[in-house]
């Protein structure tokens, strides 16, 4: 929850000037709901995609005060929007189950959700990191069939290293990256070798060539960093 108008049009500005005109990766940001029009318009014609930071987990149409849905979120031109955010889960109680619902109205819309799973740093002191990443995939796995599965993005997001300056290590996100992925194969070999896991905990320029690089981390899910057009346009680029 960060910015304001005129601060929102000079860094969507300030992005297409420091991006490139072609970037090798995927680039998609996702501004607060009552900005995203403005982006939208903002991002015309570039490269950069548009999502919606949450989305209902109810139909697309009902009482519902207050929400935006996945429709909603189409409609103006949004391709992605993410869910089970670490933030959501703990300050507004969303369950896996929720996550899963919300994800799965995304894709009736033709959105890419971005599902974010990650544990606590009681829950990686005690031990529980796997054990916590594959309770929070299960009601994922049981919502959407395989081929909805093919059209969603893992981010895993280390609840201890957001907005803490706290990075995972490259091997210890790779590790988690890896049993992710593992847990798709599970399902099917091709799914899994399709799947995009971002990392995003604490992501910036100078740690992300080194996290890029590790087999099973496809990209990034950036916070704080992309507030700072350089700053995320240098994060792009080393996805490259």
């Amino acid at each position: 929850m960060c910015g304001n108008s005129a601060s929102i049009e000079q860094l969507v500005s300030d992005l297409k000037t420091s991006l490139p005109a072609e970037p090798g990766v995927d680039i998609a940001v996702f501004p607060p709901t009552v900005y995203l029009g403005s982006v939208l318009s903002g991002l015309a014609g570039s490269p950069v995609a548009v999502g919606g930071q949450n989305v209902c987990d109810q139909p697309s149409d009902g009482a519902f005060t207050g929400e935006v849905s996945a429709l909603m979120l189409a409609d103006i031109g949004c391709r992605y929007v993410i869910v089970g955010h670490s933030e959501r889960r703990a300050i507004y109680g969303e369950s896996s189950e929720q996550v899963a619902e919300k994800a799965k109205q995304a894709l009736l819309q033709g959105l890419v959700p971005l599902v974010c799973v990650g544990e606590t740093e009681s829950q990686r002191d005690e031990g529980a990191t796997l054990d916590v990443i594959s309770a929070q995939l299960k009601p994922i796995f049981s919502a959407l069939s395989l081929e909805q599965l093919q059209s969603i993005v893992i981010a895993y997001e280390p609840v201890w290293a957001i907005g803490t300056g706290k990075t995972a290590s490259p091997s210890q996100a790779q590790e988690v990256h890896a049993f992710i992925r593992a847990l798709f194969a599970e399902k099917d070999q091709q799914l899994a070798k399709g799947l995009r896991i971002l990392y995003g905990g604490s992501v910036k320029a100078a740690s992300a060539g080194e996290l890029f690089a590790q087999a099973d981390i496809d990209g990034g899910l950036v916070g704080g960093a992309s507030l700072d057009a350089q700053e995320f346009s240098a994060i792009c680029r080393a996805a490259e």
